[in-house]
């Protein structure tokens, strides 16, 4: 296969998919075993077709030891029974972020089955995302075993005084895994991001995904900062290096995999900061904080940002480590927040289960899912939204927010209006983002209306309205919409 066989859309439509439940269910459905080798075309043609991209979360070989601490951890506990009425231990098969070996995981298939599942994929015009965790591997990994500066090393003191922190190997005493926030990660090891050794491991192993895939999601990417790493782990860590750990990575991968992306898992506002060392996306969790809890007003704010830095953000209201969007938004505010977060320039991401409006969030560790029932009204808003949301039409078209002016009352503050527009084809999302009925003009300032009428036609309903040129330059469109409902509008000149 070409290194640049596909090339990435600008503002790739992604679904992420927990590789294992969903293989796991897929059997069950099917009636016998399936893997990455065998998944049913149909399935893809059907499921995958309104996406640019495959995120498989999962892959690779998990380590026997980080199950074992995950069969006996009592908070995990709680959440197995919280997402499943009743497991047993062969439920529960160890963290996908404790990484054992970076090798394609022999129940998923293996490496040739990942290799078929990829071809399949690039030939319908779908790219193939994988993981990689440059903050830790598995506490049982093979490096462990190794005489090196690798990992960050404590004292008997260190392993005495914080048994939690650090474990030991041998004579050696290595630190968990941690985000400096929150406890460590106990099934893990960490790995010193100033260690040039362990820089060259990480660029081995990152080339070493590159010939597998397309894009890598990089986990907690913003631990690896000089930063970061040196206020988490201070003297430990040693010699701040003078580059970046990502500048010594992601060059290298792109000088042999030109068309290749790093997406970065990233949080505390440096989400530009790692746009700068290199990543082609960055989570816009502030996007999601503020849908989640804050007001139309504060998004518009957010949507104000520069268009070098909304374009590099990945957009969300669903994911493996969050909980369900309809647990969080509740069933009509889950559909508002998706319209918006799918419309938006960027990277755009949809969670497996997130279009059945599923409500149970599973634990990364365990392998099957709860049963549930579907949300028809949620799958049908869905079907609808994803023919819809702008793809490759919109390559290189303009994105602009609009200005949204009051009616007769302060509801049009609950308005939220962008458009794209290329030559040929302009698209308006207005959603109302609140529990109220509103009205606002939404002013469209980038369109000169001349003397002809035009047509606006909602895509949601296929419900066609016409606006006097006149009156569109004088008062805007009027828009009144009933609480988080929303119009997507192709508008033509009549």
């Amino acid at each position: 296969m070409s290194k640049q066989k596909l090339k990435w859309p600008k503002h790739p439509r992604i679904i992420e998919i927990n590789t294992w439940p969903w293989l796991h269910s897929l059997s069950e459905i099917h009636g016998h075993k399936i893997d990455l080798s065998n998944i049913p075309v149909q399935l893809i043609d059907q499921e995958l077709k309104f996406f640019d991209a495959v995120w498989l979360m999962g892959v690779w070989e998990r380590s026997p030891r980080g199950r074992d601490i995950a069969l006996q951890h009592e908070g995990l506990q709680k959440e197995y029974h919280k997402a499943l009425d009743y497991y047993n231990t062969d439920d529960v098969i160890g963290s996908p972020y404790s990484i054992y070996y970076y090798h394609v995981n022999s129940y998923l298939g293996g490496p040739e089955a990942l290799a078929s599942f990829r071809r399949e994929l690039n030939e319908r015009d779908l790219l193939l995302i994988l993981d990689y965790v440059p903050n830790h591997v598995a506490v049982d990994h093979l490096w462990t075993l190794e005489k090196s500066d690798v990992f960050i090393k404590g004292t008997l003191d260190d392993l005495m005084s914080k048994p939690f922190e650090f474990f030991s190997v041998g004579k050696d005493v290595y630190a968990h895994g941690r985000d400096p926030n929150f406890p460590p990660w106990t099934d893990t090891v960490q790995i010193n991001a100033f260690s040039s050794e362990a820089r060259q491991k990480a660029i081995n192993t990152t080339l070493t995904i590159a010939r597998q895939c397309d894009g890598i999601r990089c986990d907690m990417a913003m631990l690896m900062t000089n930063n970061v790493f040196s206020k988490t782990w201070g003297e430990k860590a040693g010699i701040q290096p003078k580059n970046e750990f990502w500048e010594d990575i992601i060059p290298k991968v792109k000088e042999e995999y030109p068309e290749f992306k790093f997406l970065a898992e990233v949080y505390w506002n440096l989400e530009w900061e790692l746009q700068q060392q290199g990543f082609d996306y960055c989570y816009d969790k502030k996007l999601y904080e503020r849908l989640a809890n804050e007001s139309a007003q504060t998004v518009r704010e957010h949507l104000q940002a520069d268009w070098n830095y909304q374009r590099k953000l990945l957009r969300y209201i669903e994911n493996h480590d969050e909980q369900r969007a309809v647990a969080v938004f509740g069933e009509e505010a889950s559909m508002a927040a998706a319209l918006i977060t799918l419309t938006l320039p960027g990277a755009r991401l949809v969670f497996e289960g997130q279009t059945h409006g599923l409500e149970k969030k599973l634990p990364v560790q365990l392998g099957r899912y709860p049963t549930e029932p579907d949300n028809i009204k949620i799958m049908e808003f869905y079907d609808k939204l994803l023919k819809f949301i702008p793809g490759k039409e919109f390559e290189n078209a303009n994105w602009s927010l609009c200005n949204v002016n009051p009616v007769d009352d302060n509801s049009f503050n609950n308005i939220i209006a962008y458009q794209w527009w290329t030559d040929k084809e302009r698209l308006l999302i207005v959603v109302n983002y609140s529990i109220r009925h509103s009205k606002a003009h939404i002013i469209l300032k980038e369109l000169d209306f001349g003397t002809s009428n035009w047509s606006f036609i909602d895509l949601f309903n296929q419900k066609e309205y016409s606006y006097n040129s006149q009156d569109l330059k004088e008062n805007g469109l009027y828009t009144e919409l009933e609480a988080w409902k929303g119009h997507i509008f192709q508008i033509k000149k009549l």
